[in-house]
């Protein structure tokens, strides 16, 4: 199987696919129709240059996706919003527009605050119980990285629950299955979509499944003997460990290696987690934000 480098996620009821320099988002309506936005991708980071540097890259692009996530949620979201839309000036427009951005950035920066508090800080704390019965760091180490995979775990299960976030979850298995039916070389059509996988080894969700693995390692090897600096350590290494953990995932998306797939493996597990079987439907919007950026027929007689 070789990689097609197309990527994307779930968005509200649709699918945002990106390839290259665009990216689009199909959105499923009330009325059923399918509704599709094309945009040229815009990088929120100036230089070109860090996302070409190994280790470097994986940072960057990591902020990359929360904000454009985050802009095609919000588009997404646009669909079903209860009030009217009300008619605006092109003054009053542009003020609304720059102060939607506005939020967007705040929620984006608010969340990453949020996460690192309960996915990286608090692990460490509830860990400290430990301290009590041993005095090896070690031990100690691998209790705090079992809480963090813990936690995340059981917040993906909680928000799995949900019945908005379910059906997002389906259209995150169309979107996967979509890619796999393309990189397997069967053409693009709900029939062979349905029956493709829904895992993908370079799923966002493998992505932060390894963050969880490489702060255990990274955790185990620097450390300090103040309390104060072994959180801020470990608030400090976060850029280190995502980077690694692209550079993982960028590695599984285009090997076949034996290795590679044992080490993929833990993550298409949490995936059973965050993918559903779509219906038809939601196939058939994934096909819809595909084909809008990405020509499979020339990419399968190039590549495969």
């Amino acid at each position: 199987m070789k990689s097609s480098n197309i990527g994307g996620q779930a968005v509200l009821e649709g699918i945002m696919m990106r390839n290259g320099g665009k990216y689009s988002v199909a959105v499923r309506k009330t009325d059923g129709e399918i509704a599709v936005d094309v945009q040229d991708y815009k990088s929120v980071i100036p230089w070109k240059a860090p996302m070409k540097i190994p280790f470097v890259r994986g940072i960057f692009n990591f902020v990359d996706s929360l904000v454009l996530g985050m802009k095609t949620l919000m588009f997404s979201a646009s669909f079903f919003e209860d009030e009217e839309e009300e008619l605006l000036t092109e003054e009053e427009a542009a003020k609304r527009e720059k102060s939607e951005k506005l939020i967007m950035n705040l929620t984006v920066a608010f969340a990453v605050v949020i996460a690192v508090v309960i996915f990286m800080v608090l692990p460490y704390f509830l860990s400290s119980v430990v301290e009590r019965y041993t005095s090896s760091r070690a031990l100690m180490t691998i209790f705090e990285g079992v809480i963090r995979v813990a936690i995340f775990l059981l917040y993906i299960f909680l928000i799995s629950r949900t019945k908005d976030i379910k059906r997002t979850f389906m259209y995150h298995g169309a979107e996967h299955k979509c890619i796999n039916c393309i990189e397997h070389g069967l053409e693009l059509n709900v029939e062979n979509v349905r029956k493709s996988s829904k895992q993908h080894k370079r799923c966002g969700t493998s992505f932060l499944f390894f963050v969880m693995i490489v702060s255990i390692i990274f955790c185990f090897f620097i450390t300090a003997k103040s309390q104060v600096l072994r959180v801020v350590i470990r608030i400090a290494l976060l850029p280190l460990i995502a980077g690694v953990s692209y550079e993982i995932i960028r590695l599984a998306g285009n090997s076949d290696n034996v290795f590679i797939n044992l080490l993929s493996r833990p993550g298409m597990w949490v995936q059973n987690m965050t993918t559903k079987e779509p219906d038809d439907s939601m196939i058939e919007v994934g096909i819809r934000a595909v084909e809008e950026v990405f020509d499979w027929r020339t990419w399968q007689k190039e590549n495969l």
